[in-house]
């Protein structure tokens, strides 16, 4: 394993909330314990893992309670090279049914903002040519914000995405992905343009679309439009 491939993992690990390794041969761990360790340990091979491997580690996912009421898992879409992901909060009703992100209202209005934005920049990209996920994979009840818990859980994924991919930036948009990215506690009004990091990928901020379909948040609407330029901007040009 080289020295960047064992990097990446550490910090995966670290992302995890993993304090600890032991090396093969090591103390035991009763045989009761669930240690988040040996799913780690499980699912990654020497390489990289493909979006693939993640979405079968999934599989039927019971793991929070999310699963409860959920319709259908929303994983992802879009191209798998992407050089730019867009994460949200987590899927709707409509997600839930289709079992695609960002379908519904807020994910039309999402598709015109990459499409309408890129046109008006002279760069050539549809919603297609970029990847689109979210940091819980279940619809959360009456389309509540998620719960550190289930965050915490379902997050795991989301990092393994964006470490299988290493895309040239991610845009993060709304408070919760914000802050499942940035671990800052900030608000999205004052993040939002600005960049940050994860796992040495930058990171920028934006308002949810959800967020910008309220007829009164007009002048939100155009800091969005100006966020997605330099997101663009930096990754396509």
């Amino acid at each position: 394993m080289d020295a960047e491939t064992l990097r990446q993992y550490l910090e995966y690990y670290q992302d995890l909330g993993i304090k600890s390794l032991y090396r093969r041969g090591g103390p035991p761990e009763p045989s009761s314990a669930i240690s988040p360790l040996s799913e780690v340990a499980s699912s990654l091979g020497a390489g990289s893992e493909s979006l693939f491997h993640i979405l079968e580690d999934i599989g039927d996912c019971r793991r929070c309670g999310l699963s409860a009421q959920r319709n259908k898992i929303v994983f992802g879409v879009g191209n798998e090279q992407a050089k730019l992901v867009f994460v949200g909060e987590g899927p709707g009703a409509d997600e839930d049914a289709q079992g695609i992100p960002f379908v519904g209202r807020a994910g039309q209005l999402l598709t015109q903002m990459i499409e309408g934005t890129a046109k008006k920049e002279g760069i050539p990209l549809l919603r297609k040519d970029i990847y689109i996920c979210n940091v819980v994979k279940c619809r959360p009840p009456e389309n509540r914000a998620p719960l550190p818990e289930e965050m915490e859980i379902c997050g795991q994924f989301l990092s393994r995405q964006l470490l299988a991919m290493r895309p040239k930036a991610v845009c993060a948009l709304g408070a919760t992905a914000a802050k499942f990215l940035t671990h800052s506690k900030e608000g999205v009004t004052r993040m939002r343009g600005n960049w940050y990091q994860w796992n040495e990928i930058p990171v920028m901020v934006t308002y949810h679309p959800s967020y910008l379909l309220r007829a009164y948040n007009v002048q939100p609407k155009r800091e969005a439009w100006e966020d997605l330029k330099k997101v663009l901007h930096f990754v396509y040009d």
